[in-house]
């Protein structure tokens, strides 16, 4: 079993900034891809975005010239530096992992941290 727990979220102005950070734990053997998701209210969960073990990014439209992905795999960590936020970025963010653990692989998924930008 591998388990993720996010943190960072929280409440910010307009124009503000965040870093949500996701650290995994478990018998884990490697990480594969490690991604950010996102989750307003009445709308399905999106894509946010994404790196690969090999460093490849993947930017939703709207995260791209604002949102930053990074890992630190020595920490089986992800983050998600958020800069100039919108109110319409407001959404629960849950972070996601593709982990080789000791027997089987897992898509795992954090709990969520919320994320409120006011105008």
């Amino acid at each position: 079993q591998v388990q993720l727990v996010e943190s960072g979220g929280g409440l910010v102005q307009a124009g503000g900034s965040l870093r949500l950070s996701c650290a995994a734990s478990g018998r884990i053997l490697s990480i594969d891809r490690m991604g950010w998701y996102r989750q307003a209210p009445g709308k399905q969960r999106e894509l946010v975005a994404l790196q690969t073990a090999g460093g490849n990014t993947n930017y939703a439209e709207s995260a791209k010239g604002r949102f930053t992905i990074s890992r630190d795999n020595a920490k089986n960590t992800v983050y998600l530096q958020m800069n100039s936020l919108k109110p319409e970025d407001t959404a629960v963010y849950f972070c996601n992992m593709y982990v080789r653990g000791s027997a089987a692989w897992w898509n795992s998924w954090g709990q969520g941290t919320q994320v409120t930008v006011s105008s």
